[in-house]
């Protein structure tokens, strides 16, 4: 019997890098959300494994054991066809093939053990988990938190930014974690006032790599109503938060017009 999935985009609300461990791996500490836009799967069972992919952003994701699916479908001890239609713009910070890899654990083994998801990616936990979330350690660490509705837009210029050269760049790999208790948001507006005080660490490396970033962070915070604008994960997808629906839909429809070739959306991160 045919199976679907929804795989939401990820959105780092912050990203602290507080240190690196002996074996490269980079220690974080970070506020994650959810849209409630993304990829979708669909899962057909049969006896050899296969992925095809389509949708917007379909052009050079491979079909092969490249592919996170590919790789979470095996672990899973599962084969058939795998449709993966992408909406999500790849290499943009949004985690897409994480979040890929994280729907397709959950539906084909959601009792995996956690050790399964984090050697999938270290953003594959977080992405099991679908909701916000805060993220330690190497992405082994993951407390579930209550966020109340960000209304927000979503941009990235068509610029892809690969992780690696983003973390070799950054000069400073100990920097300080988010406060230990993290305080209760009552609104938007609070929640972007707290964030205001935040960080993405690897916001200036992406920038020296792709000056682009600065463009579309430069659009989102001349919006009217914008609360907050960042960047998400190592990019070069950017964020801003809004005070309703109604003014990131507003937001979304002026950088639209203004930027038609950039990939721009307005979204409800929780």
């Amino acid at each position: 019997m045919m199976a679907k999935a929804f795989a939401p985009a990820k959105i780092n609300l912050t990203l602290h890098i507080t240190g690196q461990r002996a074996d490269g791996y980079h220690l974080l500490d970070s506020l994650v959300a959810f849209a409630d836009l993304g990829d979708s799967l669909e899962f057909s069972p049969g006896q050899k494994l296969s992925v095809n992919v389509t949708g917007e952003f379909a052009a050079g994701v491979p079909v092969d054991e490249r592919n996170l699916v590919w790789q979470a479908a095996q672990a899973a001890n599962w084969t058939g066809n795998i449709n993966l239609y992408k909406a999500l713009p790849h290499g943009g910070g949004v985690g897409g093939g994480s979040s890929d890899a994280a729907a397709t654990l959950r539906t084909l083994a959601p009792d995996s053990p956690r050790h399964v998801a984090l050697s999938l990616g270290a953003d594959v936990p977080v992405c099991m988990l679908a909701r916000a979330t805060r993220m330690q350690g190497i992405g082994d660490r993951t407390e579930p938190i209550v966020l109340p509705d960000l209304p927000a837009v979503l941009v990235n210029p068509g610029v892809a930014v690969k992780t690696g050269p983003v973390f070799n760049s950054l000069t400073a790999k100990n920097n300080p974690e988010m406060p230990f208790v993290l305080p209760e948001f009552s609104s938007p507006e609070s929640c972007a006032a707290w964030l205001s005080t935040q960080r993405n660490d690897l916001e200036t490396p992406a920038l020296a790599i792709a000056p682009q970033i600065a463009t579309v962070l430069d659009a989102l915070r001349a919006t009217t109503q914008s609360l907050l604008a960042r960047m998400s994960g190592s990019g070069s997808t950017c964020f801003a938060l809004y005070p309703s629906m109604k003014a990131a839909l507003l937001a979304a429809h002026e950088i639209g017009a203004a930027h038609p070739g950039w990939w721009c959306r307005a979204a409800r991160l929780s």
